[in-house]
């Protein structure tokens, strides 16, 4: 599991440590075969856009966090949280996205659907 993996700029993966768009690629790789970007503008295309109140778990939040749009990104969890690998010193962690910190950072969401299985 990801959680309280070791941040690491450019890291995309458990042995080596994740930024914030190299852990949603990861577990988007892992999960349903998706090949996302490994930056979280670009990310930020990907999908359906969606409203702060119709969250799902699986769903992308980003947030503006370095006085740039779609600066960081994350995975809504459910129950008002999500997963994210905040900066360096941190560890992937889950936190409440309805924090004054956030809230006032947030830049949209996005739904991916997994892909349609094939016959």
């Amino acid at each position: 599991m990801a959680l309280d993996t070791e941040y690491r700029y450019g890291g995309h993966s458990l042995a080596n440590g994740f930024d914030c768009s190299g852990l949603v690629a990861h577990v988007f790789k892992t999960a349903w075969g998706i090949d996302l970007p490994h930056n979280a503008r670009a990310q930020s295309d990907y999908g359906t856009r969606i409203g702060f109140e119709a969250l799902r778990p699986g769903d992308l939040v980003f947030y503006n966090t370095l006085n740039r749009p779609y600066s960081h990104v994350g995975i809504y969890l459910g129950q008002g949280k999500f997963i994210h690998a905040p900066r360096t010193g941190a560890r992937v962690r889950i936190e409440s996205l309805r924090t004054r910190y956030w809230v006032r950072r947030f830049d949209g969401a996005r739904r991916i659907y997994p892909p349609t299985e094939r016959l």
